[in-house]
């Protein structure tokens, strides 16, 4: 009896020897898996990842390719301005010096006709650099009209004043009759005002009847091509076809709006 007892404990004793065993067996095994679950990405862990980042570079990329677009349309822009600015600074400066070749011109021709002038009658000097030449010129020649009127009376203007008595000069401005036509009648052309008319008149002609009112512009009523003239009748210039009325002390006057030229 005593001998069963004993094989019978140490049967026990190996049964719980393999159940201990297979307990940690079985802990070991899920310690592993635990601790793979944990450490290692799943493969779709992984895929979502790789998704995110291939959705990412094409929205960089689409930005940088706008701001690049941006930056070139800015350039053109300038480009365009700053051409602009050229195109602006090269027209100006043509005009600038297009005028000052033409002020040349003019101002060398000028200076040539008085240089090359010679007093013909030492008894006609120049008057306002306007020289009397022996012939009469046609280089510049136009033809205004001038009215005056003196205390309600039309003043005629004289025949041949800036024509020498002898017939030897002739003035680049003179009449030839007593209509009231004035010649321009010059080798260059420039602007002549009537006060280079008056001047001639009072210093070389004053014996065909030059006004003595004329010697001051106040109390005058001046019209060009008719209309109402403010300033000083002595700075008009003189231009072709142009009509001037002068009225002092002549209330009621009208001022001259045609005249026959008969192709003058």
């Amino acid at each position: 009896m005593p001998k069963q007892t004993s094989k019978t404990g140490t049967s026990n004793s190996k049964q719980r020897s393999q159940n201990a065993v297979s307990k940690q067996s079985t802990g070991s095994t899920a310690s592993k898996q635990n601790t793979g679950s944990v450490t290692k990405p799943s493969a779709q862990d992984g895929a979502n990842g790789q998704s995110a980042r291939v959705q990412g570079k094409p929205s960089a990329r689409r930005a940088a390719q706008q701001a690049a677009k941006q930056q070139k349309q800015q350039q053109l822009q300038r480009d365009r301005r700053s051409g602009r600015i050229t195109l602006f600074s090269f027209v100006g400066a043509g005009i600038i010096i297009l005028a000052a070749i033409a002020g040349f011109v003019i101002y060398n021709q000028q200076n040539q006709a008085s240089s090359t002038e010679t007093v013909v009658n030492s008894a006609y000097p120049p008057v306002d650099n306007i020289y009397c030449d022996a012939l009469e010129q046609t280089v510049y020649h136009i033809h205004a009209h001038l009215s005056i009127y003196i205390n309600g009376s039309l003043s005629p203007i004289p025949a041949n004043m800036g024509i020498a008595s002898d017939g030897s000069c002739y003035y680049w401005l003179h009449t030839h009759d007593t209509t009231g036509v004035i010649h321009i009648e010059s080798p260059t052309q420039k602007d002549y005002t009537l006060g280079n008319f008056f001047d001639e008149w009072s210093t070389h002609f004053s014996s065909l009847g030059f006004p003595t009112q004329l010697a001051s512009t106040n109390g005058w009523q001046v019209w060009v091509n008719g209309k109402p003239y403010s300033g000083d009748f002595r700075n008009i210039t003189l231009t072709a076809h142009e009509l001037i009325t002068l009225a002092y002390n002549s209330p009621g006057v009208k001022p001259d709006t045609v005249y026959a030229w008969n192709g003058l």
